[in-house]
């Protein structure tokens, strides 16, 4: 049976640590970090697209300028199609960089062999083109089943789904209640949701509401994943602050 779940299902179910037990499949599918600390995770997936540029570059420099720590996971047709955008991401010290399938597809569709291919082609992809292996990677649409999660394991890839769903490609959201809803639902070690190719219509508004009320107002600190993931006592120790409750 696929264990298919829909990025509309996500922010209800349940974190890391209070979810599965360890060694079930299920755990080792990571939607949040330590709810302990005062961080969280802005993620950006950049999917291919079929108009326009494929490349929110004003959010892109709206994150640099406020020096805003984020993840992005990348498609392979994406890379494929954006090489010089991959390269300026890559070089910005505060980003991460991970994948998002080869051509975006719907995984619980695949047989195990095309879902292996799908995953693997375009961490394969960004190692041959770019020299680096990315060990990110969060299934297009968040779609998964039980062979996905044993897939992504036996590559020694970490699984990454979210907490927090923005809503950003949503046409009928606007900025105002997009913003009022991630306020309400962003807690310590959220994993947040987003697209920086062009999708999201406010996402770069969102942000720099979030940024204005949860980082300097609330006092969450932003960070990549794996540092929410790795290193949450020490970025904690650094961190002066309240929780968001």
């Amino acid at each position: 049976m696929h264990t298919r779940i829909m990025p509309a299902m996500l922010a209800a179910l349940l974190t890391l640590g209070a979810g599965p037990a360890a060694g079930s499949s299920e755990a080792q599918v990571i939607r949040s970090g330590p709810s302990s600390c005062t961080t969280i995770a802005l993620t950006f997936d950049l999917c291919p697209v079929r108009e326009g540029s494929g490349y929110d570059a004003e959010l892109i420099q709206t994150l640099i300028d406020r020096k805003i720590p984020a993840t992005f996971f990348m498609s392979g047709r994406w890379m494929a199609k954006h090489e010089d955008e991959v390269r300026a991401l890559q070089a910005v010290p505060f980003f991460e960089l991970g994948t998002h399938g080869q051509a975006h597809a719907h995984l619980p569709l695949l047989d195990a062999d095309r879902q292996r291919a799908e995953i693997q082609d375009a961490v394969s992809l960004f190692e041959t083109r770019h020299g680096q292996h990315l060990a990110l990677f969060r299934p297009p649409y968040g779609e998964y089943d039980e062979r996905t999660v044993e897939i992504v394991r036996a590559l020694g890839l970490r699984f990454i789904l979210w907490s927090v769903v923005s809503g950003d490609p949503d046409p009928s959201l606007s900025r105002t209640k997009m913003v009022e809803r991630l306020k309400a639902t962003v807690r310590n070690g959220s994993v947040i949701v987003f697209h920086a190719n062009g999708k999201g219509r406010h996402t770069k508004d969102a942000v720099e509401d979030l940024y204005q009320d949860l980082i300097l107002a609330k006092g969450l600190q932003p960070v990549t994943v794996s540092t929410l993931l790795n290193r949450c006592a020490t970025e904690q120790d650094r961190h002066v602050g309240s929780p968001l409750h």
